[in-house]
């Protein structure tokens, strides 16, 4: 028992140090961790990048209408029988000649395709937007959940902090008691151990509240250096309204929320697939012309005369039509359909996934309303009994075990109000926010 109260009360004192030797802390509000977040989450950063590459598809696909240009230029030297490639004779000699060439292609028309693709890019790059939305509500939601957790451990701390002073006293009376023969050792140790077990509570408390300020940090990607504190919130206005329809909630959120919006264009750009693939059975026509000239050492010209002579322009059109490629297109053409029907039936998940949310939320919200009533009367009596076993301990009625077990009752009830009331809030913020109201504490 002695050594259990000696290491509890040199964690304590270590804490108590580090406390005093530590830098001042920024104290943030809940809207500044969701402005920081949003500007800095690396998960928000890498949804924000999703997005410029989907509209650098979009660029290229657009692009893809216009036409090709590319030059070339080469030398080439023969010996022997051969045909000079800018005169086309056949000769017998040793030749070098020099060609430039400039060519240019444009598809006019390949089954409705490019125009199809772009279109399919342009729903790919909305679908983005959406899903970078998706990921900062994401943020937002995991920052409330944190920011609540680590108020509700911050007050804990309180409580904790509370009940070692109480204990402390209690530790002084019990002594006074045993000195003067009015208890035996056992009741004076186990004050003693109260008020070690009280002592190491607050270290637990201060730990946990340390842990949901490191899950804020990282979300707000601050450096491991960085110090901050959580600031009270004002807990009125968190009363869920009895007459709330869920299915008006539940119909807002399909409206409101972008994964439903991501949903929708994803079966868009499917839809747009199936139209690209189904392009490939029909023909393809293209234009292409090219300029060029060259230089034979075999003609007697001069190098500019020669280019100037043999200068040559063409233009055509070419067609091609496709009549079997393997089954590729036929392949396509299926793989587009299922696709189709695999983002309907993830549209469906997505749905009945919102549905559960706001289910969830809306009777954890009802259950957690009442939990509160219910706890604040609890610790309310917890509190009087204990005030009350604390003046009959002061008298000697009351043995310390009775004390101890009145103090645990009442320390429970606190801890049983807190929880009840930050899920209460928790709860009320979510349902505000599955109606596209802003969550704001």
């Amino acid at each position: 028992m002695k050594i259990y109260i000696l290491i509890a009360s040199l964690f304590f004192a270590q804490l108590t140090i580090a406390q005093e030797t530590t830098t001042s802390t920024k104290t943030w509000t809940l809207q500044e961790c969701i402005d920081y977040a949003l500007a800095n989450n690396i998960t928000v950063k890498d949804a924000a990048l999703d997005k410029d590459n989907a509209a650098v598809a979009y660029y290229k696909t657009k692009s893809s209408r216009l036409p090709s240009l590319f030059g070339s230029a080469s030398q080439n030297f023969s010996n022997g029988s051969t045909i000079d490639p800018i005169t086309s004779d056949y000769v017998t000699d040793q030749i070098h000649n020099t060609n430039v060439n400039i060519n240019s292609s444009m598809t006019l028309f390949q089954g409705n395709q490019i125009n199809n693709q772009i279109k399919q890019s342009k729903l790919l790059l909305e679908q983005s937007v959406f899903l970078e939305e998706v990921e900062k509500n994401n943020i937002v939601l995991s920052i409330l959940e944190a920011y609540l957790q680590a108020l509700y451990a911050k007050e804990n701390i309180a409580i904790a902090e509370n009940n070692v002073k109480a204990s402390e006293n209690e530790v002084l009376r019990a002594k006074a008691r045993l000195d003067a023969g009015t208890i035996a050792l056992s009741d004076y140790t186990e004050a003693q151990s109260q008020a070690a077990t009280n002592k190491y509570n607050v270290i637990a408390a201060k730990n946990t509240y340390q842990q949901y300020i490191i899950q804020l940090k990282q979300l707000l990607e601050l450096s491991p250096l960085d110090d901050m504190n959580v600031a009270a919130i004002d807990e009125n206005n968190n009363s869920i309204n009895l007459e709330l329809d869920k299915i008006a909630v539940y119909n807002n959120a399909l409206a409101y929320l972008p994964e439903i919006q991501a949903s929708n264009v994803n079966i868009a750009a499917n839809e747009k697939e199936l139209e690209i693939a189904k392009g490939g059975f029909l023909p393809t026509l293209a234009l292409t012309g090219s300029i060029g000239s060259g230089y034979t050492s075999i003609s007697d010209n001069t190098f500019s005369d020669q280019f100037d002579v043999n200068f040559n322009q063409q233009i055509g059109l070419s067609l091609s039509i496709p009549i079997f490629n393997k089954n590729q297109t036929k392949a396509a053409v299926k793989t587009a359909n299922i696709n189709i029907k695999k983002a309907e039936i993830q549209k469906q998940l997505t749905e009945k996934d919102i549905y559960q949310k706001v289910e969830t939320a809306y009777q954890n919200a009802l259950s957690a309303q009442e939990q509160v009533m219910a706890s604040e009367a609890s610790k309310e009596a917890a509190e009087q009994s204990y005030k009350l076993a604390q003046k009959k301990y002061e008298l000697g009625d009351l043995s310390t075990t009775d004390l101890v077990i009145s103090q645990n009752t009442y320390t429970n009830a606190q801890q049983n109000y807190l929880q009840a009331k930050y899920l209460n809030i928790l709860y009320h913020q979510l349902l505000q926010f599955y109606q596209g109201k802003e969550i704001k504490l």
